[in-house]
């Protein structure tokens, strides 16, 4: 898919709410080959609106994974971004999609068919 991608001219930007030392770690441990980002502060997150305050219980049931938020993302806010794909012009957003269930993930059809009906 990443080379579709990249065929047709896109690059492909992830963009992580971890601290930048834990996004290093993230892309050696899964040798990661596209740009991944940190936005630790949240602030690109609540720019396209995906940010989302996460309640205690959800806390809670994080930690028994041994996920700390404030620890991953060096924050005290307790936000995370819904799992969000964009496919972006230089001018605006062609294509997204969003959905706040994380276990739902795009289909790599719709999103390379995305791609090619916004073509750059």
């Amino acid at each position: 898919m990443d080379s579709q991608l990249r065929e047709l001219g896109f690059q492909i930007i992830g963009i992580s709410p971890d601290q930048p030392s834990k996004v290093r770690e993230t892309i050696e441990k899964h040798s990661i080959r596209f740009t991944l980002l940190s936005d630790s502060s949240m602030t690109a997150a609540k720019a396209l609106g995906i940010a989302y305050r996460v309640n205690e219980s959800t806390l809670q049931a994080l930690a028994q994974y041994g996920v700390d938020l404030q620890v991953a993302s060096g924050q005290a806010h307790q936000l995370l971004p819904v799992p969000a794909v964009f496919v972006v012009s230089k001018e605006t957003i062609q294509f997204e999609y969003i959905n706040p269930d994380y276990s739902v993930r795009l289909h790599p059809d719709l999103l390379l068919r995305a791609a090619q009906l916004a073509r750059p």
